[in-house]
């Protein structure tokens, strides 16, 4: 089992890397970029759909039987169990803007439990990968989670998104800076969390974030040894999840914080 996996990881590593090249091809090349609004800071490029369609082909013709789920194009159904779970640019608002802070995302999932996850920022040339069991790291280096206790110590990346009350939020950015912490956000939930998994920051919480956005990111945080909000398997790739992730010391104060930021 753990041989497939690793096939599965190398497999994803190599496809990123290649989505990341063609999405650059994008990116530097903003002015015949088409950009569309799918809601509240919610947009969508052609970079985004031509380099998931990149993506969904080099699975197909590779794990022709797995299903398949993207941000911007229609679910496969597989019939192996296994489903990849890929955001072909997390951070389009980024992307469309000039501002180098996006990513390619693919993560696998076996009957809901993600195994396999890859964030692949292309501006950097960073490739931030795990597989269940087998460690998480950044360019084939190890990566650990934050061993901070203290808010105080660091910062906590931060998530928005039109799905969940810009008023919890804020209450919990005010909730962070009274104890002393720092708040971050890059417009990238997906990078924020490789940087959480990698120790940069002390962790990262968003009310709700989809499957595509968050799967790869939260593998990569409990590989590096760090805590995560346990989705619920059944419902996460179709509903997404509240997501509360970091190092292991840290996080039940995130979750503290949380909980009382976040109730309705």
């Amino acid at each position: 089992m753990n041989d497939d996996l690793d096939q599965r990881m190398h497999f994803a590593i190599d496809l990123a890397r290649r989505a990341g090249e063609l999405g650059l091809k994008y990116f530097r090349d903003l002015d015949n970029l088409t950009i569309e609004s799918k809601g509240h800071q919610d947009l969508v490029s052609d970079g985004d759909r031509e380099v998931e369609l990149f993506i969904r082909a080099a699975i197909a013709e590779t794990y022709p039987q797995d299903g398949i789920v993207g941000e911007e194009h229609a679910p496969v159904t597989g019939k192996t169990g296994y489903v990849w779970v890929i955001d072909p640019i997390d951070g389009t608002a980024n992307f469309g803007r000039g501002i180098p802070a996006w990513c390619v995302v693919i993560a696998c999932a076996r009957d809901g439990e993600t195994v396999v996850g890859v964030i692949h920022e292309a501006s950097t040339g960073e490739t931030f990968h795990g597989r269940l069991g087998g460690g998480a790291f950044v360019n084939g280096r190890p990566i650990k989670a934050s061993g901070a206790a203290a808010l105080s110590e660091g910062s906590v990346g931060t998530g928005l998104s039109n799905r969940a009350s810009t008023e919890h939020v804020a209450v919990l950015i005010s909730m962070i800076m009274a104890e002393g912490g720092v708040f971050y956000r890059n417009a990238s939930g997906a990078l924020m969390l490789a940087y959480a998994a990698a120790g940069r920051l002390l962790g990262y919480v968003e009310e709700h974030m989809n499957a595509w956005d968050c799967l790869a990111g939260m593998l990569l945080v409990e590989e590096a040894g760090g805590t995560v909000l346990k989705p619920d398997s059944g419902t996460v790739i179709s509903q997404g999840t509240q997501v509360i992730a970091g190092g292991s010391n840290i996080f039940p104060k995130l979750r503290a914080l949380c909980a009382e930021a976040f109730r309705s």
